[in-house]
């Protein structure tokens, strides 16, 4: 999915993630547990919500499911590249990197020939 900034609400980037893991479960019998879901929820939001503030361009989103994993791509226009900051309890914001990191089993950033591209890999078991 790609977003224009100010078109769209980051909520909106969560509906989807949530729509997605849905129709995912294919011959599953139950659904992706509260963990899982709150946890794409959150990452989604963080690395699109540090897309719009921080990159350029429109934002694109990309979920897939493989080998139980669920990659979280986020692209923007900006080669610059975002740095995780050591944890600090008295900084006020930029500790969207760091949730991310927490939630996920992976984090990959990297520069493209267009910008960046953020994966965050979540475990779905």
């Amino acid at each position: 999915m790609t977003f224009e900034p100010g078109t769209f609400r980051v909520a909106d980037a969560r509906h989807l993630a949530v729509r997605y893991l849905a129709a995912s479960l294919d011959d599953r019998a139950e659904p992706w547990p509260d963990r899982v879901v709150e946890a794409t929820q959150l990452v989604v939001s963080e690395l699109v919500t540090n897309a719009v503030k921080y990159g350029s361009g429109p934002v694109r989103l990309s979920l897939a499911v493989a080998d139980g994993m669920l990659s979280v791509t986020v692209r923007d226009g900006s080669a610059t590249l975002p740095a995780q900051r050591p944890a600090d309890p008295g900084r006020v914001g930029q500790h969207g990197l760091e949730i991310v990191a927490a939630l996920s089993e992976e984090l990959d950033v990297r520069r493209e020939p267009f910008g960046k591209r953020v994966t965050a890999r979540i475990a779905l078991r």
